[in-house]
């Protein structure tokens, strides 16, 4: 809690009590001592004018509790906007306060003091829970508002260090960090070995091993020993500053709700103001034609709580609101969203298409399958044996299948250009495609498998195959079933061939697919799936962030993969997923929806009891204690409704 929500909740609680400490007083003497005090405090100086001790006792809590909302309403009147819920709420109390006083001096006996006073405790108490709920959501954003550095330690020629501000530090500057410290810039490690704790970036809690040669990025905390790094990223283009600059402009982006409110108020406010005046002005004149101006008073105090029921503060304070703490919410599940209008859009989404590569992928090279496989560790070792000095991704995934230590040793490796290896020594072992298997006239047993083949022979034998494919994310088939069993559609795009791509479709479960797909062919078919999706629904397209940034521009709702570290996620995404798992997609779905449904929520809540208690304030029906709950207490009920949309998703 900051300190200013600190000061301002002692200001209240201190009112508060004092108001309760007035209002027993008046009350317990009035009860008790009828006699002497009939009229509670204004009856303690025995004399006519006894009404001015409670005026004076309850104007001061007012003012102690409510001068800064006068303040605010002047100084709103004085740049021309005068239609707010300041002016409102000052307007209506200092009327019950002139209308109080009007009666005490036409009856002697005071009224609305004691109400006037508490329109505007509850009015600033609910005023204080907004604040402290929109610091509870912002508090869920400002875990990664940690990340931003304060300055950077440059590395002089001479290896001395001076601090300075990291935006003034240029690409190819060398920084130090210390242990404990974060790291202000993107950049490349050349000397020391430590741990980095990325937390703030990823949500993940193991430690990430950092060594000479390995790119950081800024905003993970070194945990070991000290560290230079080569500053690869100036710091308006580094991580840490995108992630801030998407943060900050979260809200930025309104929903269609949101817009509906703020067009309300700006009509709504001035109406109930008139209607208002015309609820005083007309049954008086009326009466008034008829010889009675005494019913004045009356409609006075009716147009007073019309007033101040009529005050909007439940739907332009817990709307915006709601999707405030939805994308607080988001942020605590590790889902950056660029504004309310995608959690909106989210909620009615209903295609998802997936890049392949990165995405339902991990876009790493594992082998799936070994032919036959009851000769799998001499087929591996073989194969192994062949690769064990390529730095090829397929020979990387064959030596971590094989999984045992292997060096050239006697063999001597010969690399044939676009076949694959020929490894000769004490055997001698071709390892490639199909090309050279043919070349040395082997007889092989072709394998139709999708993905990468290798085929395996030695001292002119065929020995077999090994197949090496994409490594399928492990949350991908549960999170594409999860969105087909809510009655979405899921469609994978890919340039990989329709073997792999077949394969892929069918181990994620996607309803549909297409192959072969050059980028402008994504664009095209993305475009031709947005204009079959119905009216009222959106389409989510779901990509690595780089050579996907076209799509996920294209689409109603941009979800990046693999946000942290690269640009083009975060420029053209709307929702970045920030610990790069898939199935935070449905929980974005779902934290989506449950933000809507409390959004309606309040809607459907707020005018209903507004209107209820507005018809029966014009009836009389309603005094300023239920005014007092039509206003502020919906409002209060309404915010803590919204504050649920803050919570981290585990239903």
């Amino acid at each position: 809690m900051t300190k200013k929500l600190k000061k301002n909740l002692v200001k209240i609680i201190a009112g508060g009590v004092v108001f309760l400490l007035l209002k027993c007083a008046d009350t317990l003497l009035a009860h008790f001592l009828p006699d002497r005090f009939p009229d509670g405090l204004a009856s303690v100086t025995g004399t006519n004018a006894g009404w001015i001790l409670p005026l004076a006792l309850y104007l001061a809590v007012y003012l102690f509790v409510g001068f800064s909302v006068l303040r605010k309403a002047g100084g709103n009147i004085l740049r021309g906007q005068v239609l707010d819920e300041n002016f409102l709420m000052a307007v209506a109390t200092i009327g019950a306060f002139g209308l109080g006083i009007y009666t005490a001096v036409k009856t002697g006996a005071p009224e609305g003091f004691d109400e006037a006073c508490a329109v505007m405790l509850f009015y600033q108490l609910g005023e204080w829970f907004q604040a402290y709920a929109v610091g509870r959501s912002r508090r869920s954003i400002a875990e990664l508002m940690d990340i931003r550095p304060e300055y950077a330690v440059r590395v002089l020629d001479n290896d001395t260090t001076e601090r300075t501000d990291p935006a003034s530090v240029s690409v190819g500057e060398i920084i130090r960090v210390l242990p404990g410290e974060r790291i202000p810039l993107d950049g490349t490690v050349i000397r020391g070995e430590t741990a980095l704790d990325v937390r703030a970036l990823t949500g993940e809690s193991a430690p990430v091993q950092a060594s000479p040669g390995s790119y950081v990025l800024s905003g993970s905390v070194n945990m070991q020993t000290v560290i230079d790094i080569t500053v690869g990223k100036v710091y308006a283009e580094s991580t840490v500053s995108k992630i801030l600059e998407l943060v900050e402009n979260a809200s930025n982006q309104k929903s269609k709700s949101e817009q509906f409110i703020t067009k309300f108020a700006r009509y709504y406010t001035p109406a109930v103001v008139f209607s208002a005046l015309a609820l005083v002005l007309i049954p008086t004149f009326i009466s008034g034609l008829a010889g009675d101006w005494s019913v004045f008073d009356k409609w006075l105090y009716r147009g007073l709580s019309f007033l101040v029921v009529s005050c909007p503060c439940a739907l332009v304070i817990s709307i915006p609101l709601s999707f405030f703490a939805g994308i607080g919410g988001a942020a605590r599940n590790s889902v950056l969203v660029k504004g309310s209008i995608y959690l909106e859009w989210l909620s009615k989404a209903r295609t998802f298409v997936f890049d392949k590569t990165g995405t339902l992928t991990c876009g790493n090279f594992e082998v799936v399958k070994v032919v036959p496989e009851e000769n799998r560790e001499r087929i591996l070792g073989l194969a192994a044996q062949a690769e064990c000095q390529s730095n090829h991704p397929i020979a990387g995934s064959i030596l971590r299948a094989y999984g045992k230590e292997v060096t050239a040793g006697e063999y001597s490796l010969e690399n044939i250009s676009g076949k694959g290896v020929e490894a000769r020594g004490g055997h001698t072992i071709l390892c490639g495609n199909e090309k050279l298997m043919q070349d040395r006239q082997i007889d092989y047993v072709p394998n139709d498998e999708p993905g990468t083949v290798v085929y395996i022979a030695c001292d002119g034998i065929f020995e077999g195959s090994v197949v090496i494919a994409d490594e399928m994310r492990p949350d991908a088939a549960a999170t594409v079933s999860s969105l087909n069993g809510v009655g979405c559609r899921t469609v994978m795009l890919t340039g990989d061939n329709e073997k792999i791509a077949g394969r892929v479709a069918q181990l994620s479960g996607v309803t549909d697919y297409k192959a072969s797909l050059l980028p402008q062919d994504k664009v095209s078919e993305a475009d031709k799936l947005l204009r079959a999706k119905k009216q009222g629904e959106y389409l989510c397209f779901v990509g690595d962030g780089i050579n996907d940034a076209p799509v996920l521009m294209q689409a109603d709702i941009g979800i990046a993969m693999g946000g942290i570290g690269s640009d083009a996620a975060i420029e053209a995404s709307d929702v970045v997923l920030m610990k790069d798992r898939l199935s935070d997609i449905l929980t974005s779905v779902r934290l989506a929806r449950r933000t809507m449904r409390i959004v309606y929520e309040n809607i459907w809540f707020s005018i209903g009891v507004k209107v209820l208690i507005l018809v029966l304030s014009a009836l009389g029906l309603a005094n300023m204690w239920l005014a007092v709950f039509g206003d502020v207490g919906v409002a209060f009920i309404a915010i803590l409704n919204a504050m649920r949309a803050n919570r981290k998703f585990t239903d």
